[in-house]
């Protein structure tokens, strides 16, 4: 009984461990949000913490369960951004900087690694380097987007992040076999068991991720059909392991494979999807850092090492993996240059350096550093602390410093030219919606109707292609945007008021009356923060509403009262804008021809 009590005891301790962890995450991505700051940065400080604080928690991770819980999910999410056709446009990118430049900085690292430190062996040299190899795309998202860095380099950031972790986790483990069998890496071996293990994985990534999207096509429930994505990077993982294959590219090649058929998914569907895994890579990410805070400064308080020379030799490989990582980025810089290429990046010397800075380590660094075996001469805790001191190095200061060396270097100055590809899509999906309202209301015979969508067409597609003509689209949009921000306030305000009214008498009336006439008021809150973004997200928003009230409605009166109301939407918006910019302008110029100044 004891026993029984004394574990019981342990398991609410890790289970009040896990619950705060994954609180401070959801606190800390807030405060990042607020302070401006990237929550991957502000993460790893917190698990610096951690770390140095005395009598911490207690916790104890099996080196062999850290990879097979935290990276199947994550990596299932870094794959489901990724299409085979991007791959094709970028398959340059991926070989240079996905996987060239991993395994170069992997092997420079870990032969600095063995010269660096003393009695250190090759195996354990490599795996050291092949574990500060791979940047964290997750990190390197949230630090790079928001400082303004054009969408080109962003780009190419993004793909180095698509396969450079099964690059250096390949590698890890076979630095790992050699650790494990007491002998050094042979390089014959090595390249064999990289190519068995990574052409597996390939062909059991596309088989698995085939049955996974034919399985979630006959599954008729959304609920189920997203709980089967988080299934599957387990089992793919599991099974390439059991195969002795690469789980990690398994899991990728899967992830891209179940994401060619998103055409499979409705629009709500797919809304659902990236909510759920925008939730759980960030709460998986959150609790895999404290986790692992915990775990290591349990290591730092047992270790019989010097802990200030521990952090030095750190340093110092610190520094090497930085300087790889920049003569690198120079190299391409300059072959592009020679060659006289425009589609290369980097393409100046400052996003050298933008793309330098910014290659910021992150969770997966942490959990092959913490799946490394024990070891009898004390190495691991060594190896485990440079790791964790490269992961500062390369996580904390570039976090917190990119923004200002973008703006010194003026790499941002540039970023408007990126923005000319967006707009080109927003103005064909903007035409395509037009033309499909167009031609349904001309298919219904409704006479009226027709003639007054037949009016509005005709002047949007007019002013969409004299504004690619003229290149002054832009900027008629954005002015009409500014005529019509104080009709979206007052409208707003009024829903925000009626929904207000509703909430301060809700308990003097029926809980089903409240709720039936708090969602028809929801529903056009919704609708005006969507009429803000443009009406592209005003339909995407209505009909999430709408199919989400399935419980009060069947499918198809849902569907027909979303048609009805998003055309009702439209029209008194058209009115309120047409109102706003006659008293704003006293004139409103028609673009859409004489006939269409006939018909107004």
């Amino acid at each position: 009984m004891v026993h029984q009590a004394g574990c019981e005891g342990v398991g609410v301790e890790v289970l009040i461990v896990i619950v705060v962890l994954l609180l401070a995450t959801v606190v800390l991505v807030s405060v990042g949000d607020r302070l401006n700051l990237p929550w991957p940065v502000l993460l790893t400080l917190v698990t610096a913490v951690v770390i140095v604080i005395p009598q911490m928690p207690s916790l104890h991770i099996e080196p062999e369960i850290i990879l097979p819980i935290f990276l199947p999910p994550l990596l299932w999410a870094i794959g489901q951004r990724v299409s085979w056709g991007m791959l094709r446009r970028s398959w340059r990118s991926v070989l240079i900087y996905s996987i060239a430049l991993t395994a170069v900085s992997a092997l420079v690292v870990g032969w600095a690694t063995w010269m660096i430190v003393p009695g250190i062996s090759i195996a354990l040299a490599l795996a050291i380097g092949a574990a500060v190899a791979p940047p964290d795309p997750v990190a390197v998202e949230a630090v790079a987007e928001p400082v303004g860095i054009p969408r080109r380099v962003i780009s190419n950031l993004q793909t180095e992040g698509i396969f450079n972790d099964a690059v250096s986790l390949v590698l890890f483990q076979i630095a790992l076999a050699a650790l494990t069998a007491g002998t050094d890496p042979q390089p014959l071996s090595a390249l064999g068991s990289f190519a068995y293990s990574a052409l597996v994985a390939v062909a059991l990534g596309l088989a698995l991720g085939w049955g996974g999207s034919l399985l979630r096509r006959n599954l008729s429930d959304t609920v189920a059909r997203s709980a089967l994505t988080l299934v599957i990077p387990f089992g793919v993982y599991i099974i390439a392991e059991e195969l002795h294959a690469s789980g990690v590219v398994a899991v990728v090649i899967a992830a891209i494979q179940m994401a060619s058929y998103s055409a499979d998914l409705t629009a709500e569907e797919r809304l659902a999807n990236t909510a759920f895994w925008n939730v759980l890579e960030m709460l998986a990410t959150g609790l895999a850092f404290g986790l692992i805070g915990l775990q290591a400064g349990e290591l730092l308080y047992s270790a019989d090492s010097n802990v200030l020379t521990m952090i030095w030799h750190g340093v110092l490989i610190s520094a090497v993996a930085i300087g790889t990582r920049l003569a690198w980025l120079t190299g391409m810089w300059l072959w592009g240059r020679w060659r006289g290429s425009r589609r290369t990046t980097p393409r100046s010397f400052a996003e050298v350096l933008v793309m330098t800075w910014a290659g910021m380590r992150g969770l997966v660094t942490l959990a092959l550093a913490l799946s490394l075996p024990e070891m009898a001469d004390g190495l691991r805790t060594e190896a485990v602390f440079i790791v964790l001191t490269v992961l500062f190095f390369t996580m904390v200061f570039p976090g917190l410093t990119l923004p200002w060396l973008v703006r010194v270097l003026g790499v941002s100055a540039t970023a408007e030219k990126d923005d000319h590809e967006e707009q080109e899509l927003l103005q064909i999906a903007q035409r395509a919606m037009w033309e499909s309202m167009y031609k349904t209301v001309a298919e219904s015979g409704d006479l009226q109707s027709f003639e007054q969508l037949k009016h509005v067409v005709t002047s949007m597609m007019d002013r969409i292609e004299e504004g690619q003509k003229t290149g002054d689209f832009q900027e008629r949009w954005a002015e009409r945007q500014r005529q019509r921000e104080f009709m979206n306030l007052v409208r707003q305000k009024s829903v925000l008021a009626a929904q207000a009214a509703v909430l301060d008498v809700r308990n003097k009336y029926d809980y089903e009356v409240v709720s039936s006439v708090l969602y028809q008021i929801d529903v056009q809150v919704q609708a005006q923060d969507a009429m803000e973004q443009g009406p592209g997200a005003l339909t995407m928003s209505l009909h999430k509403s709408f199919i989400s009230g399935e419980h009060k409605l069947d499918r198809e009166k849902a569907e027909q009262l979303f048609k009805t109301t998003e055309m009702r939407i439209i029209s008194a918006q058209k009115e309120l804008d047409d109102e706003a910019l006659r008293v704003a302008t006293r004139q409103l110029p028609v673009v859409g021809g004489a006939d269409a100044r006939e018909r107004e």
